[in-house]
């Protein structure tokens, strides 16, 4: 794209119909490729019986296709947007699109677990490049304030219908083509996305010279991986084995390491990917846990559905993806409706509303796991209240964690706000995933599960309740009410 093209994106006064048809394709490439990401955190759940007979896996395998993808992509997203600042958002959401393709066509041809498992692990990388990036770009292409919140809240509409599209997308293409289909569908949208983003996006200057924080993002990692394999484990194994205390260890030691990189002081040369005294913000440090707790709710709950329906009761991937409908709808459609209230009335009532419903609609199935007629439709009431409560307790949560620090630090806050979240999501299927695996049957495990979620959930309205804007107001921030 040439220079005379790139100073036109970025005019505020240069907004007719030539600008809006140069931005409108940035748009969609930009959306394509964060929905790619969205939609392979949620598409894989119904597929995984299918992966686990095809390459004999057993439960704890099929956790880790699901959380090594979640793993990476939670502990990677602060330093993307490091790499974001430093080498500029272009060319480094161009290199995570080119990487999610490839990554994602070799995983449709491999032959073994293990190596799906490292491929997962890898595709979360390079979608953990992609969402920092594209909110630059469009923060870089779209500098009138209105039209980039516009431009936001497509880019927010495209990529978060993708977790609704998820669970039957997968069933469809896991019933008609394989379970390999799922991943080769990235590969033409990654195409037509690079392709978009490559013509249609302004050049972006560096605007760092400080590197990603090498120290704290390897203990980052190694921290959660530890976690993840000590929980994982317990389930084939017992609490007192060496590979379960070797994993719990490996995340005392590594977490203690974070700690102290991110205790560094900032340098011309480093800078910490979670500056420690950030967390003093009452607002931001409840917020990153009741992050974790939705996702850890959402994720864990598509896990331990998806292999009850397809284990105990014998649904096929479609018909577990039409069993989803009730969840990812309000998904779709509802996070419009919730800005609209947050914009009224602040973030907090809305996000303890949120809480409220995901923990009552996760423990209303829990008392119904046979295959009865009531149980079907106390399943879909309570997958339906489910859905209502995501869509009400992310879009206010977010609001108050990027509103309640100062403007230079919102990068910050949003990366970490996200990073919790996939944290919790890595946790939600380890936790519920070993509750299953530990119980007499499917049908046992399953509702001891979604007890564990629906209490955790709960837990998470009373967080919000007692710190999302209760604290004091300081310079530079905004109090979300």
């Amino acid at each position: 794209m040439s220079s005379k093209s790139a100073l036109s994106l970025d005019s505020p006064d240069q907004d007719g119909p030539a600008v809006s048809r140069r931005r409108g394709p940035l748009l969609v490439g930009l959306s394509l490729g964060y929905f790619m990401v969205m939609l392979d955190t949620t598409v894989v759940t119904v597929s995984l019986p299918a992966i686990g007979r095809d390459l004999s896996g057993s439960l704890s395998s099929l956790q880790w296709v699901s959380n090594g993808y979640t793993l990476t992509f939670a502990a990677f997203l602060l330093s993307a947007g490091a790499l974001c600042d430093r080498y500029g958002g272009r060319r480094v959401f161009l290199i995570g699109l080119g990487l999610f393709g490839l990554l994602s066509g070799g995983s449709a041809v491999v032959g073994s677990m293990g190596a799906l498992i490292v491929l997962r692990a890898l595709l979360g990388v390079a979608g953990a490049l992609l969402l920092p990036t594209s909110l630059a770009i469009i923060a870089h292409a779209y500098t009138e304030p209105a039209a980039r919140a516009r431009a936001m809240g497509a880019w927010a509409a495209i990529s978060g219908s993708a977790l609704a599209a998820g669970p039957l997308v997968g069933g469809v293409l896991t019933d008609t083509l394989g379970w390999q289909a799922i991943f080769l569908l990235n590969v033409p949208v990654a195409l037509v996305s690079t392709v978009l983003t490559a013509k249609h996006a302004p050049a972006s200057t560096p605007r760092s010279s400080k590197g990603p924080d090498l120290p704290g993002q390897f203990a980052a990692v190694l921290a959660l991986a530890g976690l993840t394999y000590g929980l994982v484990e317990s389930g084939p194994e017992s609490w007192g084995s060496p590979q379960v205390l070797g994993g719990l260890g490996m995340f005392v030691v590594a977490g203690w390491l974070f700690v102290m990189a991110e205790r560094r002081p900032e340098t011309s040369r480093h800078a910490p990917m979670l500056p420690l005294g950030m967390l003093r913000n009452r607002t931001l440090s409840a917020g990153l846990f009741a992050g974790a707790l939705v996702n850890f709710g959402l994720s864990g709950v598509l896990f331990a559905l998806s292999l009850f329906f397809q284990e105990a009761h014998g649904y096929s991937a479609f018909a577990t993806g039409l069993a989803f409908l009730p969840l990812t709808l309000p998904t779709a459609f509802n996070p419009v409706f919730t800005g609209r209230l947050v914009g009224r009335i602040g973030a907090r009532r809305p996000a303890i509303a949120g809480f409220l419903m995901m923990g009552v609609g996760v423990l209303i199935p829990s008392a119904f796991t046979s295959d009865s007629p009531a149980s079907l439709v106390a399943m879909s009431v309570g997958l339906l209240v489910l859905g209502f409560g995501v869509s009400f307790a992310i879009p206010p949560l977010m609001t108050a964690v990027v509103g309640s620090v100062a403007m230079e630090q919102s990068g910050i806050a949003s990366g970490a706000l996200n990073s919790a979240r996939q944290t919790g999501a890595v946790l939600g299927v380890a936790v519920l995933g070993t509750v299953i695996g530990t119980a007499p049957s499917v049908g046992d495990g399953t509702r001891l599960a979604l007890v564990v979620a629906g209490v955790m959930l709960l837990v998470g309205a009373g967080v919000v309740a007692g710190f999302i804007g209760r604290s004091p107001r300081q310079p530079g921030t905004a109090t979300a009410k």
